[in-house]
Formats: C-alpha cells, sequence, structure tokens
C-alpha cells in the first residue's frame, strides 16, 4: 500500500482525456490543480471539495478515488470520507450564502422579483429532494448551493440533505474502489467524463417524467366534461 503521507503513483490516478488545444489547456490545468492538491495530502483534499462546493469545475472524485486506492487501511479511508463530505457541504454552505448576498440582489436589480418568488416556493416545496439529488449525482452540487441561497432555503434541511447526498455518493465510491480496485476506477472515470452529458439527460428525464405525471393528474372527470 502507498504511504498515507505520499502521492500516489501515476497508476491510480484518473485523468481526463486530452482533446483540441483548448481542452487540452483545461485538462493540463485540472490535472496541475489535483496533483498540487494530491501532494498536500487531506489537507490538499479539503481545499479542493470545499472550492468545487462553491465554484470551480474540477470534481473532488478526481483526487479522492485514487487516495482511496491508495489508503493504508480503514482509518485512513475513514479520514478521506469525512473530509470530503464535511469540507464539501462547508463549501456549500458558503455558496448558499453567496447565492444570498449576490444572486438576489442581482435578479431584484434585473427586475426578476417573479422569478425570485417562484424560486423560493420551489425550494420551499422540493428544495431538501433537490439538494439530495445534486448532491449524488453528476448535477452540480454548487448549482444548487447558489440556488438555495437565493431562494432562501432553511439551512437545517440543507445541510442534512447535503450531509446525507455527499456522504452516500463519497462512501459509495469508496466502497466500491476499495472492492473493485482498477475496474471501479475505470467505470467512475468513464462517468466523470460524461457527467455534463449525463447531468442535462437526468434533468430532462426528470422534467419529462415531472410534465407526464401532471398530465395524468389532470385527467380527471370534472377535466375531461369541460373538454366535451
Amino acid at each position: 500500500m502507498q504511504h498515507a503521507g505520499s502521492p500516489h503513483p501515476r497508476s491510480t490516478r484518473l485523468r481526463r482525456p486530452n482533446g483540441g488545444g483548448r481542452q487540452r489547456s483545461l485538462v493540463a490545468w485540472e490535472q496541475a490543480v489535483i496533483d498540487a492538491a494530491d501532494a498536500a495530502g487531506l489537507l490538499g483534499l479539503a481545499l479542493l471539495t470545499f472550492t468545487e462546493a462553491i465554484i470551480h469545475p474540477i470534481p473532488p472524485d478526481l483526487l479522492i478515488l485514487p487516495m482511496a486506492a491508495a489508503a493504508d487501511g480503514p482509518s485512513r479511508l475513514l479520514s478521506i470520507w469525512l473530509v470530503a463530505t464535511l469540507t464539501s457541504v462547508a463549501g456549500a454552505i458558503v455558496g448558499a450564502w453567496l447565492g444570498a448576498r449576490a444572486g438576489r440582489p442581482l435578479l431584484v436589480r434585473f427586475r426578476q422579483e417573479k422569478n425570485l418568488a417562484r424560486l423560493e416556493v420551489l425550494l420551499e416545496r422540493h428544495g431538501t429532494v433537490g439538494v439530495l439529488i445534486a448532491g449524488f449525482t453528476p448535477i452540480p452540487y454548487k448549482v444548487m448551493g447558489w440556488a438555495a441561497g437565493m431562494g432562501k432555503m432553511e439551512m437545517r434541511p440543507f445541510v442534512l440533505a447535503g450531509l446525507t447526498s455527499r456522504g452516500l455518493r463519497f462512501g459509495l465510491e469508496i466502497v466500491l474502489v476499495v472492492q473493485y480496485g482498477s475496474a471501479a476506477l475505470d467505470a467512475i472515470k468513464w462517468i466523470l467524463d460524461r457527467e455534463i452529458l449525463l447531468a442535462v439527460a437526468m434533468v430532462v428525464v426528470f422534467l419529462t417524467g415531472w410534465m407526464a405525471w401532471r398530465w395524468w393528474e389532470s385527467l380527471t372527470p370534472e377535466a375531461l366534461s369541460e373538454e366535451a
């Protein structure tokens, strides 16, 4: 096993595929950030997961998984999971604060009070489910954090949903890597390389299902008699 304080061998690292010139530059920048965080150990992981939940697009999974693969025991795995989960939720809390401080005034400035009111109602009714989905799936967790702040979502359900979803996501990934090794790393890397496409697909499926449910709910005898 790799020593807990040293960087991981290249064979265990998750790297993005290179593309065109601009994509190569982005991949190189992303890898430089991950390598720097990797060299700092758990502190680097904490900084990466904290800031990712606020603004930057680098998935913390790219560091969590190699660290888990190189861990030298259950206590190290538990430390990785706790650091990733707690700092990710802490970053989302900061994102929510920024959403409340900057996002709301911006919407008001552009005369979007009606949309802001809709967002508040939406978060009041479905905010917890939204955080659970965003925290566990490829849908950007940071977006939900900013939206929660703009919509004045209560912090208690926001934090509890974040701890649950991020804990489940990172915990499941770590368990899979420990259990299945490189096969799990390859499978999760495939998902991460397509996370934007998968997120869009999930949103489309959700909206389609929601619209179908609304249509089904509208098929009441009263509605049918009105159409007749």
